[in-house]
């Protein structure tokens, strides 16, 4: 009986499970993402991560017949590894990832996603409202959406679609995103950009505030930790909500959804500072229809359980293509 992996690298954390060939989680773990000195700094901890999920689970690590891995972006999928991910330091410039896990687990079947994908295939595979036509979108370290039209994930051809953090919502281009181009969503409402833009804003007309701008551990939770207590935090908030609200409507006339679930820190850990507002909005800013704007099923596990489900069902997250 073979078992199976599932690894999210994400710009914070890794995370890995290993499971039997029904799905049941054996062994887990977690650990945080290096911030270099090279892309090889983070291959290994993948590799650490996915040997520690096997200890945990008390297997070998070559008992494992596929892996699948949802990672931070951009990929080349050709070649099984991340390009010059934007939200790690620039020291870090590629992040080899099949080839290195082909060899820990002693076989060819290791399946790269973009982690948004893995995201949409894991909330299709694990959840129990699964349409056709549905997105998975993370509001963390950075911004991307896993996209199904027609019961098919879109992927593209080496692996980026559904970078939606990139596309260009402020055309005045005021700030520049962590990938270096200017007007990103990204850069105005991920977990690492909300500090920068309150900053921004302050700058603008600085008021008086709680928030503790000058401090260099200042983050988004800051920020969200201040709601209702200060009036410039609840400004940064309701700045941060027109954006996603702006990006969301993006998706919907693109994609045209049922539902879009919703992960990320930013998001699983402020709901209502987050998604309220934006539900609130859409009206007013969609002309088709509005689909469900949820939380994740799955929370901080959609990516790495979605990575599993892709390497259970061979890369595809298709439950009725699952092997017994």
């Amino acid at each position: 009986m073979a078992n199976y992996a599932g690894v999210d690298l994400g710009a914070t954390n890794i995370s890995a499970v290993v499971a039997d060939d029904e799905g049941t989680i054996l062994g887990s773990h977690r650990q945080s993402t290096p911030r270099g000195p090279t892309g090889i700094a983070v291959t290994e901890a993948v590799l650490s991560a996915l040997r520690a999920a096997c200890e945990d689970g008390g297997i070998d690590a070559t008992s494992i017949g596929a892996v699948g891995i949802g990672s931070i972006g951009p990929l080349d999928l050709a070649e099984g590894a991340v390009e010059n991910p934007a939200n790690l330091p620039d020291s870090i410039d590629r992040v080899p990832l099949t080839g290195p896990v082909e060899k820990l687990v002693d076989s060819d079947e290791v399946y790269l996603h973009n982690d948004t994908n893995a995201g949409v295939i894991g909330e299709r595979f694990h959840s129990e409202r699964n349409p056709d036509d549905m997105v998975y979108l993370t509001i963390s370290s950075g911004i991307g959406a896993g996209v199904t039209v027609d019961g098919n994930v879109l992927s593209g051809w080496d692996g980026n679609a559904g970078e939606v953090g990139h596309m260009v919502i402020d055309p005045q281009e005021l700030l520049t995103c962590g990938c270096g181009k200017d007007g990103h969503w990204e850069a105005y409402c991920s977990g690492n950009n909300i500090p920068r833009y309150a900053e921004f804003l302050h700058d603008e007309d600085p008021v008086d505030t709680a928030l503790p701008l000058d401090d260099a551990e200042f983050d988004a939770a800051d920020v969200f930790a201040h709601a209702g207590e200060d009036e410039f935090a609840d400004h940064v908030i309701d700045q941060v909500a027109h954006w996603n609200a702006m990006g969301i409507a993006n998706i919907i006339h693109a994609y045209a959804p049922l539902v879009i679930y919703v992960g990320g820190a930013v998001a699983l850990n402020n709901e209502e500072l987050v998604l309220d507002p934006v539900r609130q909005r859409l009206d007013d800013m969609v002309f088709t229809n509005l689909p469900e704007i949820e939380l994740t099923t799955l929370g901080d596990d959609v990516v790495v359980r979605g990575a599993l489900a892709s390497a259970l069902t061979r890369g595809t997250g298709d439950r009725g293509r699952m092997r017994n």
